[in-house]
């Protein structure tokens, strides 16, 4: 266990690099000139004199080798030290301190709410026998995953906050103006869920051990919440974990929609101002979302499921195992 625990810490530690790697040298390619941004002149380097330009430059290192650049980018984040905003100058310490809460708060809700939709919308299109009901609870998922958050977001706005005044449109302010953002945000996940789980139930369902509970007089509902559900619920367990990493890419265009405060507000500006610092440490932090998570996913299987076993081998790498019955 204390092994494998280790080498997904690895693993992770791997994947965050990588997505530092991969995103500084892609910054570095793109056009524009960061110095620029500094300068708050935007593109037009005719405002400001070459040797004013020179020092902007040589004042954010930007004068180095690209390859010097990043390591000593590489070095300073690993100590913490972020660096500043191109754009305002505030350190990206602060400006994420302030920010994060609130897109923790908005994902970690989207989460919980498609957790519950996709399970319970799982279990009544498996629960319901009428055929034609059943097919059309089945074709809901389907149109979840297809609709654009932007385009739910636009439509809740305009029917529950415009016309219908039931929840505030714009701002941080309480619970009352989480509930949209989070609901369109958790739309999509939780059609994954549910698509994901209503097969996983329908293949458990034809096992021959539901016969045997069937045979014992337990009712439809016992058998689905009471023996079929936890032995389905392993793939949307690990589609969940992939979800919640995406979740935090998701609250950019919802924090946007509904004009929230958050990381996808930050990014949003950083990107327009190209502010790579800014930029650079939002795909850190997605990346660590993303992997911290689904090593907790992957531990919980064990939890979920006592047959699971963790196993690390020392070449073929870390593996899930089910033990022999």
């Amino acid at each position: 266990m204390l092994q494998y625990v280790l080498r997904r810490i690895g693993h992770a530690v791997l994947v965050l690099w990588a997505a530092f790697t991969a995103t500084f040298f892609l910054l570095y390619a793109l056009p524009g000139d960061a110095s620029l941004t500094r300068a708050g002149i935007g593109s037009d380097s005719s405002q400001v004199s070459p040797q004013q330009l020179a020092q902007i430059r040589s004042e954010l290192g930007l004068d180095r080798p690209v390859l010097v650049q990043y390591f000593e980018t590489l070095g300073n984040t690993l100590r913490g030290h972020l660096g500043r905003s191109l754009q305002s100058g505030t350190p990206v310490k602060k400006l994420f301190a302030e920010s994060v809460p609130s897109t923790l708060e908005l994902a970690g809700a989207a989460l919980l709410l498609a957790i519950v939709l996709g399970f319970a919308w799982a279990v009544l299109t498996v629960y319901v026998r009428w055929e034609p009901a059943r097919t059309a609870l089945g074709t809901v998922p389907a149109l979840g995953v297809s609709i654009p958050i932007f385009w739910t977001g636009l439509i809740a706005l305009d029917w529950l906050s415009f016309r219908w005044r039931l929840f505030p449109a714009f701002g941080n302010s309480g619970f009352s103006s989480l509930v949209l953002p989070a609901v369109v945000l958790a739309i999509p996940s939780a059609s994954v869920a549910a698509q994901l789980l209503t097969r996983s139930l329908e293949t458990t369902l034809a096992s021959p051990f539901i016969a045997t509970v069937q045979a014992k007089g337990a009712s439809r509902l016992r058998i689905l919440l009471g023996h079929a559900l936890r032995n389905s619920v392993l793939p949307v367990l690990t589609a969940l974990g992939m979800t919640a990493g995406h979740l935090i890419g998701g609250s950019v265009v919802a924090e946007a929609v509904f004009t929230r405060s958050g990381v996808g507000d930050i990014t949003v500006r950083a990107v327009d101002f190209q502010d790579s610092p800014v930029v650079l440490f939002t795909v850190v932090f997605a990346a660590t979302v993303f992997v911290v998570v689904n090593l907790i996913v992957d531990l919980l299987y064990v939890v979920i499921d006592p047959r699971i076993q963790l196993t690390a081998a020392p070449r073929a790498g870390a593996r899930l195992q089910r033990a022999a019955a």
